[in-house]
């Protein structure tokens, strides 16, 4: 069985699904490897990495498509992707299947088994093939240095000859596998962090990395799933926006995490809680592309609205190409060789992992 990727075509996208060190394990479990030319660089992966690791180097994307069983990417194709995969073949990448409707179609015309990595089931098993959380890893990571780097002031105490510098507040909102990253990055630079999640099952993680729970009464319009919040009521965000406001308007940072699988992110900063904000602080949205949790937030932009800068980049993760592509691509190698072996694919389609993840299949789509 032999698998490619190729160059991401996403705009500002620097991530590779396959580094060298996962194409020399695919190589030695008897799988080919087929790499466009270039297709690591924005990664720091040349291609001598890829031919010293047995990978065969491709002149195109549409080479590698016509060359591969399998495709393995980052983000979903776009239609001129689309156009050059095989018929029939196997496509793993982030899918979003739920919100793209018009993609998971395209794909099944074309009767691509088509596998969303975003759709991974939240079991132990299925841990170590997560893409969601070692790029959200990264992610919560990097959105804490972009707060302390424009923020007017530093994280950390500090006892001068001048005086005593307080430490930074930075609020965040969600804690998930970003959430939680943040926290801890946070705490490191010294900062006093307080926690808002309408589970409350997580007071335990946020206190153990020594941030401050924020609680409040959520009555029964919460509903969870796989670890993840699946719905909650108008009237639990209205209540979680009041209550938040007075630490809102006492934070240095804000830095909000939070998704609904499927849906838009909700907006758990409105415009009038922005205005109670201090001059110079600072909202790092992570949800942006999925709508946002601040009211305020546009894609991909930093702009300031009475002296609050509110930045809402897309592609966190991307920051940190290396070691993004490394976590996507060790994700990828387990979910693969969970899946095939170098004669084919395993096709046990009732099994968890295949089944939660496998959106459509030889032209009938299973997921909707």
């Amino acid at each position: 069985m032999k698998i490619g990727t190729f160059k991401e075509s996403k705009n500002k996208e620097t991530r590779v699904a396959l580094s060298p060190d996962v194409v020399k394990n695919f190589i030695k479990q008897g799988f080919e490897c087929v790499i466009e030319s270039g297709a690591g660089l924005n990664s720091y992966f040349t291609d001598e990495a890829y031919k010293n690791a047995g990978a065969e180097i491709a002149n195109s994307a549409k080479e590698v498509c016509q060359s591969a069983d399998v495709i393995v990417k980052i983000n979903a194709p776009n239609a001129e992707e689309i156009a050059n995969l095989k018929e029939g073949s196997i496509l793993i990448s982030l899918l979003y299947h739920l919100t793209n409707p018009e993609l998971i179609a395209a794909l099944n015309a074309k009767k691509i088994s088509a596998f969303s990595t975003d759709a991974m089931p939240r079991i132990s098993r299925a841990q170590s093939m997560d893409v969601l959380s070692s790029q959200s890893n990264l992610a919560g990571y990097k959105a804490v240095l972009l707060a302390a780097d424009h923020a007017p002031k530093i994280f950390p105490m500090l006892m001068t000859a001048a005086g005593t510098i307080t430490p930074a507040r930075v609020v965040i909102f969600g804690a998930g596998v970003a959430g939680l990253q943040a926290i801890g990055t946070a705490k490191r630079l010294g900062a006093v962090v307080e926690v808002t999640d309408i589970r409350t099952e997580t007071k335990e993680q946020i206190e153990s990395l020594g941030g401050k729970f924020i609680s409040f009464e959520l009555g029964n319009d919460v509903k969870t799933e796989g670890g993840y919040v699946k719905e909650a009521g108008e009237e639990v965000l209205k209540r979680q926006r009041e209550i938040l406001k007075k630490h809102l308007a006492t934070a240095d940072c804000v830095i909000t995490t939070a998704l609904i699988p499927g849906r838009k992110a909700p907006v758990l900063i409105t415009e009038e809680m922005v205005d109670v904000m201090k001059f110079g602080s600072v909202i790092v949205d992570m949800a942006v592309e999925q709508g946002g949790n601040c009211e305020l937030s546009k894609p991909d932009e930093i702009f300031e609205r009475k002296g609050v800068k509110i930045i809402g980049l897309t592609n966190l993760p991307g920051m940190l190409p290396q070691n993004a592509s490394e976590g996507y691509s060790k994700n990828i190698y387990n979910f693969l060789t969970h899946l095939a072996t170098k004669e084919g694919m395993k096709w046990e389609l009732e099994e968890e992992i295949t089944k939660g993840t496998l959106i459509c299949n030889q032209g009938e789509i299973l997921r909707k």
